[in-house]
């Protein structure tokens, strides 16, 4: 019943809520291999065309005189004029209007900048710089620099409470959050967390709560924002990626990615924080974020190039879209375009129409060890990206092609050696003819190889996992 009057009221939009889905409004994703950022109009789930800011991979690893490497971040304005695009590679924060898809201009700032966050006020951009310990403040009128508020190492992302007094830092290798007093930038809090990695973190609109997400251990907290305390950690799964938190009419809610279980999971923002739905969505989902009346939540597959549409009504995937490479973080803007017709002429294509190749790893005899491969055509050579799950912690492992069909497999092409973190995780990218190792629905005569391997490092060591 509940699910029925929901969906009655989406047509002319729910009380107290932003207008409904509209040609006006646009989603956008940061697209890290193919560095793009990709158009979306939600009113019919089609891709425009894409914000070209650089080469794809591996073009960068060229010297790179002009253009954007390893696009990732994304934040939008209050008043949905500005989007910031953040480069990890080029250390870079690109300004572009939403309504003309115009480059307003770019600052560039610290090693490996991650997440950009613009204060409720509108008038700063806050950036994280991972890759040093400091948040790069950005005056938007001026964009130009204006401060470093000084943080532990590796700040992650940072979310404002809505009043505009408090910025709450996550880390990406500091097991803490960060409070920052906004009016003075000066920290006046840290409190212990699960993990050292938290990539993502959202405040709720009624600035009661922050959520923020710990990817290498599969877990979200949540900060009750009156008492500044942790009252809950939940337990959600390998690559917790990105939450969004959105209310509708069957109650205040939050949305996480998992990417380890390739799902979206929905919980209760009220007492008990009980699981509501575990939605199947595709390939490693990453980036999300909730249309502005709650209808919907988009997410990025990163591994299968595409955006996904759920609808909050049902919590079923109710649209696909296909993608620039590699989605990372994703923006729902009402109204990114508020007068007259959209100008698409800023806005190209590039790869989009290359399909990624998703290759299950399977463990090697009753071990719990599990992962995924995908990779990507990128002309002469094959962008290799990996996920592996339950093996020993660390400990280091080989990854090589063989052209036997079966045990022992030969070591005839080393692709990389990965090192797994304290839970038995990693993830890495490497380059290599990948595609030429037929998948699980392919024949496999008179290819090069046959298999992709995983082994403990060292000659002659036994297989953990195998492609099938």
């Amino acid at each position: 019943m509940k699910y029925l009057l929901f969906g009655a009221l989406l047509a002319g939009g729910l009380p107290g809520y932003a207008q409904t889905v509209s040609h006006r409004d646009r989603v956008y994703t940061a697209d890290q291999i193919s560095n793009t950022v990709s158009v979306i109009d939600p009113a019919d789930n089609k891709l425009l065309g894409q914000l070209i800011l650089g080469k794809p991979q591996p073009d960068i690893l060229t010297p790179l005189y002009r253009g954007q490497a390893l696009v990732h971040g994304l934040g939008i304005a209050p008043d949905h004029r500005t989007l910031a695009v953040v480069s990890i590679g080029s250390n870079n924060v690109t300004f572009i209007d939403p309504a003309t898809n115009a480059i307003k201009g770019s600052v560039y700032v610290g090693r490996a900048p991650h997440e950009p966050t613009f204060r409720p006020n509108g008038k700063e951009v806050w950036v994280t710089v991972r890759g040093e310990d400091y948040i790069s403040v950005i005056d938007v009128a001026t964009m130009r620099e204006t401060r470093r508020v000084q943080v532990p190492n590796g700040p992650g992302m940072v979310a404002f409470s809505p009043d505009n007094k408090l910025a709450f830092v996550c880390s990406s290798f500091s097991p803490e959050l960060t409070m920052v007093d906004a009016a003075t930038y000066n920290v006046i809090k840290h409190v212990p967390v699960a993990s050292p990695f938290s990539p993502n973190i959202f405040a709720t609109k009624d600035g009661q709560q922050v959520w923020f997400t710990h990817k290498d251990v599969g877990k979200v907290s949540v900060l009750d924002v009156k008492t500044l305390r942790i009252t809950k950690v939940l337990d959600t799964g390998p690559i917790t990626n990105h939450v969004t938190t959105l209310d509708t009419k069957l109650g205040k809610v939050a949305y996480v990615s998992v990417g380890g279980e390739n799902v979206v999971k929905v919980y209760s923002r009220e007492a008990g924080f009980q699981q509501l739905a575990t939605i199947p969505v595709g390939a490693l989902p990453h980036g999300i974020w909730a249309s502005g009346d709650a209808s919907r939540v988009y997410v990025n597959l990163e591994n299968a190039d595409s955006v996904v549409a759920i609808s909050t009504a049902t919590n079923q995937v109710i649209g696909k879209v296909k993608v620039g490479q590699a989605p990372m973080a994703l923006v729902y803007v009402p109204n990114a375009v508020p007068a007259g017709a959209a100008d698409l002429t800023k806005l190209g294509r590039q790869l989009v129409d290359q399909p990624a190749v998703v290759r299950e790893l399977k463990a090697v005899g009753a071990g719990a060890a599990a992962g995924s491969l995908v990779t990507r055509s990128e002309g002469l050579v094959d962008l290799a990206s990996f996920s592996l799950m339950h093996l020993q912690p660390d400990t280091e492992y080989d990854i090589y092609l063989s052209r036997a069909t079966q045990a022992p497999y030969s070591r005839d092409y080393p692709l990389l050696t990965v090192r797994t973190d304290a839970k038995g995780a990693a993830m890495a990218q490497t380059l290599g003819p990948v595609q030429a190792v037929p998948t699980a629905d392919q024949t496999s005569a008179g290819t090069t190889y046959q298999r992709v391997v995983v082994a403990l490092k060292g000659a002659g060591s036994t297989p953990v996992l195998v492609s099938r």
